[in-house]
């Protein structure tokens, strides 16, 4: 049965998902109807709709689902949502998640490219190494198995020959680390050109993870 939702907290949800895309947009890290966000909301979520521009989305046309895959408020949810909800069941830690189709993470996306740790940055991801999750034909639940397996011990990982995923408590850690991989892809990607990448050792990373649990919104 499709419900028009009327939770305040549901309500608030979808304002800030609103908020977000747009942000996303604003950021460069979408265009046009790319990429999909979600937020938990009580036992299921909320997700962006299918093929609906960001001029185009209104908090109401968010789209409601349960675990099961239903949709429980009206509308037709990303053909991601897959990889919403499967993330979501398998990170109870995880309150949001990003999917963007940004330019310098899908360049290195369509090169099946992992990041290395070129940068103490990387760390802000969960690890020493953002990793590239292989190619699977979107929407599907082949996709989200790889994805979710890529995401182990991780927050953000590349898709390949598709785009990046990042992950956070709540969306406006999501939407920031979404923005800070795809500044480190960006580096990255130039730092590819000069064909001689230097990498932190193991030791530095993990000095580096061990210093970001307690310093600011990366700290764990």
């Amino acid at each position: 049965m499709i419900a028009t939702p009327t939770h305040p907290d549901e309500t608030a949800s979808r304002q800030r998902m609103l908020a977000a895309a747009r942000r996303l947009v604003d950021l460069k890290l979408n265009r046009g109807t790319s990429g999909n966000l979600s937020v938990r909301c009580g036992s299921g979520f909320l997700i962006t709709p299918s093929g609906v521009p960001v001029e185009g989305l209104s908090a109401e046309s968010m789209v409601g689902m349960d675990q099961a895959g239903n949709a429980v408020t009206a509308g037709k949810p990303s053909s991601e949502w897959r990889i919403h909800r499967d993330i979501l069941a398998a990170r109870p830690e995880i309150g949001a998640v990003v999917h963007t189709h940004s330019m310098f993470a899908t360049t290195l996306a369509c090169l099946q490219r992992d990041i290395p740790p070129f940068h103490y940055m990387i760390a802000a991801t969960g690890g020493s190494s953002i990793r590239c999750a292989p190619y699977a034909l979107f929407g599907t639940q082949e996709l989200s198995d790889l994805a979710v397996s890529a995401l182990k011990n991780r927050n953000a990982c590349l898709l390949a020959h598709h785009g990046m995923i990042a992950l956070g408590h709540n969306l406006d850690e999501a939407v920031a680390l979404a923005d800070e991989v795809e500044a480190l892809s960006e580096q990255f990607w130039r730092i590819l050109q000069t064909g001689n990448p230097k990498l932190l050792s193991g030791e530095q990373m993990n000095a580096v993870m061990e210093q970001f649990k307690g310093y600011g919104q990366w700290k764990r």
